[in-house]
């Protein structure tokens, strides 16, 4: 765990090192998922076969790449009451906030009377990642797939990774089918992104790729933007606590632990102006972790990915949350009101200390599919509106045509293309 403090000589130049991140692979990363790609567009299925035997140490062949009819009704008849309750709990929630968020035609007359304006339309084939790795996330089946089905998306492809004995968790296939899941293949990693945006013998091409994962999914769906849509860049889990005295540290070090226990490359921030909570969080974070079951996890992720920050002020707590532009944002000080609107870069920010990102996760209704590592700058959590493919429409009349052309005809004397011009004066007669 890293500690700073607005004492210190060098804390502008920590502050930096610790909190202003861009999202940016390492060239390791970006080259290995260039040789995925690269060997999922040549060989296809014998590429993905083969690097699911690499990486998931899976022995699967093409006809046992996709999930069958069997194999989801057996995960139906074992998923438990309890697990049937939650899901269907969380899916009226995550589907009633998508049908709420999706965009609606419209149309007005403009300043000519021309007649313009926009229309929705579904994509109608959208490939979705669903990580595996150390625990089947369950709720990310719910918050990607179910925002698709809602949307009206009718071909939703979902790709996980399998197990050592070619297999998905029995609740994760539950969870897909509910979602609406339309096909499920057994492939991981940045060979199902590749997949799935360039199509194999088994896998047809999608029209956008949705999910988070780890780096190497991250940083395939960045090589194959423009080959294929991207929703966004969710990778591995974040969070980041800002908070004063009117605090609970002990709230403050379960969030954390919380976003801890994913392990690997997940990243977990504190920020405060109180000393005293900075103490008592740190007192906590060591009993709390002792309780847990994820041990190996949460202890990597305290010492290599953690980082406290005392600073003189919560004005300046902001600005490093603002340059961290965190993926998980909980914000628990006394005047959240006034702070909340100087947040501008979270991909999900949640208020008061009743608030904790675990609901997020599972239950409250917006996907937990958001932007990490720094790419809350530029990119919003997974919406509805994403599975939507925006169309402009324009109708002109004659009327609104005559008003139109001589405008036309002057940009087009302005840019030097004259066939622009005719076409719309050819339409009022020649002049």
């Amino acid at each position: 765990m890293r500690t700073i403090r607005h004492d210190q000589p060098n804390f502008d130049r920590l502050a930096k090192r610790y909190f202003d991140r861009r999202a940016a692979p390492s060239d390791s990363v970006r080259d290995l998922v260039a040789e995925v790609i690269s060997a999922v567009g040549k060989r296809g299925d014998r590429a993905v076969l083969a690097l699911t035997r690499r990486f998931d140490k899976a022995v699967l062949k093409p006809e046992t790449m996709r999930v069958s009819k069997k194999e989801l009704k057996a995960a139906r008849k074992r998923a438990s009451a309890g697990v049937q309750s939650a899901v269907a709990a969380a899916l009226d929630n995550v589907e009633a906030f998508a049908k709420r968020s999706l965009r609606t035609d419209w149309s007005m007359r403009n300043a000519q009377g021309a007649r313009v304006g926009e229309v929705f339309r579904p994509f109608q084939r959208v490939g979705v990642y669903v990580p595996g790795g150390s625990a089947p996330l369950v709720s990310t089946a719910l918050m990607t797939a179910a925002i698709g089905k809602a949307a009206g998306v009718p071909e939703i492809v979902v790709c996980t990774p399998p197990g050592v004995d070619g297999a998905i968790n029995s609740d994760l296939l539950y969870a897909l089918g509910e979602a609406g899941a339309t096909e499920i293949y057994k492939v991981g990693g940045a060979q199902a992104v590749a997949a799935m945006a360039l199509g194999t013998a088994t896998v047809s091409p999608v029209d956008k790729v949705f999910g988070p994962g780890n780096s190497f999914v991250v940083e395939a769906k960045r090589q194959l933007f423009g080959t294929v849509a991207i929703d966004l860049l969710p990778g591995p889990s974040e969070v980041l606590v800002l908070a004063d005295a009117s605090a609970r540290a002990d709230f403050i070090a379960a969030d954390l632990l919380a976003q801890a226990e994913h392990g690997g490359d997940s990243q977990v921030a504190f920020v405060t102006d109180s000393e005293q909570l900075l103490e008592a969080v740190k007192e906590q974070l060591r009993i709390q972790a002792k309780q847990l079951v994820r041990q190996e996890q949460v202890r990597e992720v305290l010492k290599r990915g953690t980082v406290v920050a005392l600073v003189k002020d919560i004005r300046q707590g902001v600005a490093l949350a603002n340059a961290y532009a965190p993926e998980h944002l909980s914000l628990s000080v006394e005047s959240d009101a006034d702070i909340l609107p100087q947040i501008h870069t979270a991909g999900a920010i949640f208020v008061g200390p009743y608030s904790p990102v675990a609901v997020g996760d599972f239950l409250a209704g917006p996907s937990h599919t958001l932007p990490t590592g720094g790419a809350g700058k530029s990119f919003p959590g997974l919406t509805a509106e994403m599975f939507q493919r925006r169309t402009s429409i324009v109708q002109i009349g004659p009327a609104a045509m005559r008003r139109s052309a001589p405008i036309v005809e002057t940009f087009a004397a302005i840019e030097g293309l004259d066939a622009h011009g005719r076409s719309a004066s050819i339409r009022v007669g020649e002049r």
